[in-house]
């Protein structure tokens, strides 16, 4: 009677359970798992409705050095990636938001596909077997413009999608952000802001990025909108930060930030600056991230500064760079943690 290491070895496996997905296969020992596809990147794909999952996946070969990194849904990075030896395996787990649409929550850049979508790549990857749980844990919602968002196609990547791949199991990123949306359209559009208010329960933490868009947003307009955003999430449960947004790359001809660059309007609303107005009022832990984004780009200068922004790429001086969403998504990281928002023990 053959072993049950020898059964597992000579088939694929699927099971859905009232508790779980399981997926199984390491037959032969290069096959990737059931539900996968392609050597490099390999794709996987489930069939599991909007919620919350911890992925546990075994990485690495029997037979050959693998280098293996993963994202998730729309280019949403959540594992780094992690060198593994022949023959040396290892377990790591993460934990992922699925959401319809996967990317954009209005559908901008594309729908993708229905269900859990994993890509495993790097320089070698090799991904031995999956299992998909689904779980609730405490949830960290993301609201706010293109610069936070998780962006469907490069190279443009928003903040927001590269910070999971910073967080340990058990933390999960719903990233509702969107592009061209203003305090005001983030409020009244269903699918954004109410969303997020109607998901929100005690434990969860809601981060709150808008000023990029409120161009023309009047300053009691701007500080009304933010005020009823504090609010509904603690009436939720919930805990509310603000973010104040990230500089644009404009300089003058002396080399200093523009006006524009930090978010005063066209109306003269200084919008960081209400943002913090409204934290202290509302007693709201503040992440002045305009502040440390324009401090790392002076200190990187006209030239380097270049290469947190798609400038060389698309000409485009406000949008991020996958090296530009990185750096702000550490920006946050580092702020959260130094407020007590997120414990250091939640952080890879």
């Amino acid at each position: 009677m053959p072993s049950r290491t020898a059964v597992l070895r000579s088939a694929l496996a699927v099971t859905l359970t009232a508790g779980a997905l399981t997926t199984l296969g390491t037959a032969p020992s290069h096959a990737a798992p059931a539900g996968c596809t392609g050597t490099g990147p390999i794709t996987c794909r489930y069939d599991v409705a909007p919620g919350h999952y911890d992925v546990t996946v075994r990485l690495g070969s029997r037979s050959h050095a693998a280098g293996t990194g993963i994202t998730a849904e729309a280019r949403r990075r959540v594992l780094n990636a992690v060198d593994t030896g022949a023959g040396q395996l290892l377990d790591r787990v993460v934990t992922v938001n699925v959401r319809q649409p996967e990317g954009q929550p209005t559908g901008q850049g594309g729908t993708g596909t229905p269900g859990l979508t994993l890509v495993f790549d790097g320089r070698s990857p090799a991904v031995e077997a999956i299992t998909v749980r689904p779980v609730r844990p405490p949830a960290l919602f993301l609201v706010g413009d293109s610069t936070v968002c998780d962006q469907p196609t490069a190279p443009y990547t928003g903040w927001g999608q590269l910070l999971p791949a910073r967080l340990r199991e058990g933390l999960s990123v719903a990233n509702y952000a969107d592009s061209g949306e203003s305090s005001g359209s983030v409020l009244s559009n269903p699918v954004l802001f109410p969303a997020v208010r109607s998901q929100t329960r005690a434990g969860d933490t809601v981060v709150i990025q808008v000023g990029h868009n409120d161009k023309r947003t009047t300053a009691t307009a701007f500080r009304d909108n933010l005020t009823r955003m504090v609010r509904e999430v603690r009436a939720a449960g919930g805990a509310p930060v603000l973010v104040t947004p990230p500089v644009r790359r404009l300089f003058d001809s002396a080399g200093r930030l523009t006006g524009t660059a930090w978010h005063v309007n066209e109306l003269g609303v200084n919008l960081p600056g209400e943002v913090k107005a409204v934290a202290r009022a509302q007693g709201t832990p503040l992440v002045d991230l305009t502040t440390s984004s324009a401090n790392l780009v002076q200190q990187l200068g006209v030239t380097g500064s270049e290469r947190l922004f798609l400038t060389r790429e698309k000409g485009d001086n406000t949008h991020f760079s996958e090296y530009g969403a990185a750096a702000m998504a550490s920006l946050v990281l580092d702020e959260a943690l130094r407020l007590g928002v997120i414990r250091s023990t939640r952080v890879r």
